[in-house]
């Protein structure tokens, strides 16, 4: 079995309370541990505030973390000097959320996929914008494009130039923070899709940092849900959403939009995360649980532990919870479901229309 392309283990990152002459810090990610394969897709999905867009932050060395150890492929991120975080950095690349925000409003899209080539040193000018031609036709738009300006592109253009500029130095992991949260609901699905047929076609592993269910059980291979600074579940995609071993991974799922009007199964949640520069003994979690027991705030907090073969949960009464055969249904039947699922047959049909026009010719 080959070894993971990317560890991250124990991650700590902390902030400081301001005001008051207050010294305390909260946790923002308290001890997260996770991993990606080459050529997989590993999603961290959790609510607002839970600490996933600063775990993708300080997985790209954009914040150092405090304490733990994030290595790929064996070399520890966390120690290298200048050339090393430069190599660093071209093979981890990133897709923000905000198309918008993420171009330089006064660089033609030429100049924003080939500096990054020119920058490692890795072709010279007149490759580069050979290879800028490439990726833009890899990415739906047209090499006719390169002299424009990102104004002049849509959202869902602007997000597909992002992800070329990412692809433009080859890297072999790109960690992608919401997106397409930030896009129109009609071309959600093309760029996930998008995602996808890249992933196949180069072998780049992504980290999908995302809070919609729905998009996540169709691009990722495993996902890992957060709570207030932590993994609490970690498993394969069709195993954790069809069968969830702990009580919040439960709640995210039951709070999916869905197409039909009848009842819940399950209970939506009541109150509020806890304080992450207080928070009380036990299971962060245990305030908002339907299945707590006094144990669960007592003590430290329960460790992330298998409860089947490759299906991790941080719940002392994973074993002991009812069954749960709604998220299964559920998930597929979500509008961004079923969006991606009709993105994806279009595609194919059109595939297919082209290889048969091709033998037809």
């Amino acid at each position: 079995m080959s070894k993971p392309l990317l560890i991250a283990n124990d991650l700590v990152k902390s902030f400081p309370v301001s005001g008051g002459g207050n010294q305390a810090r909260f946790r923002a990610v308290d001890g997260v541990s996770l991993s990606v394969d080459r050529g997989k897709t590993l999603a961290v999905v959790g609510e607002s505030g839970c600490g996933k867009s600063t775990v993708g932050s300080l997985l790209l060395r954009l914040q150092d973390a405090d304490s733990g150890h994030i290595l790929l492929d064996g070399e520890d991120a966390l120690a290298l000097d200048r050339a090393g975080l430069r190599r660093f950095r071209r093979r981890v690349q990133v897709v923000f959320q905000d198309p918008f925000a993420s171009l330089d409003p006064r660089e033609r899209i030429r100049d924003v996929l080939v500096r990054p080539m020119l920058l490692h040193g890795l072709c010279d000018r007149a490759t580069a914008l050979k290879r800028a031609a490439e990726l833009m036709d890899a990415v739906g738009l047209s090499a006719t494009q390169l002299e424009r300006f990102p104004h002049q592109f849509s959202g869902g253009q602007r997000q597909r130039i992002a992800i070329a500029r990412a692809l433009s130095v080859q890297p072999d992991l790109i960690i992608c923070d919401e997106p397409v949260s930030a896009l129109d609901v009609s071309v959600q699905a093309q760029v996930v899709n998008l995602l996808q047929d890249l992933q196949r076609d180069t072998g780049v592993a992504f980290i999908f940092i995302s809070h919609d269910l729905a998009v996540v059980r169709h691009l990722a291979h495993d996902v890992a849900v957060m709570y207030a600074g932590r993994v609490v579940e970690r498993a394969v995609t069709t195993e954790l959403f069809g069968n969830p071993y702990h009580p919040y991974t439960r709640a995210l799922l039951a709070a999916a939009p869905r197409i039909d009007v009848g009842a819940k199964g399950h209970a939506l949640l009541a109150g509020e995360p806890p304080d992450p520069a207080n928070p009380a003994p036990g299971c962060r979690f245990a305030g908002r649980c339907p299945h707590a027991q006094p144990s669960c705030t007592a003590g430290d907090q329960p460790p992330l532990s298998a409860v089947v073969p490759g299906h991790l949960s941080a719940c002392l009464f994973a074993r002991d919870l009812p069954p749960f055969a709604e998220a299964q249904s559920n998930a597929a039947h979500t509008p961004a479901a079923l969006r991606v699922a009709a993105y994806r047959r279009a595609r194919d049909r059109e595939a297919r229309s082209g290889d048969a026009e091709g033998l037809r010719t």
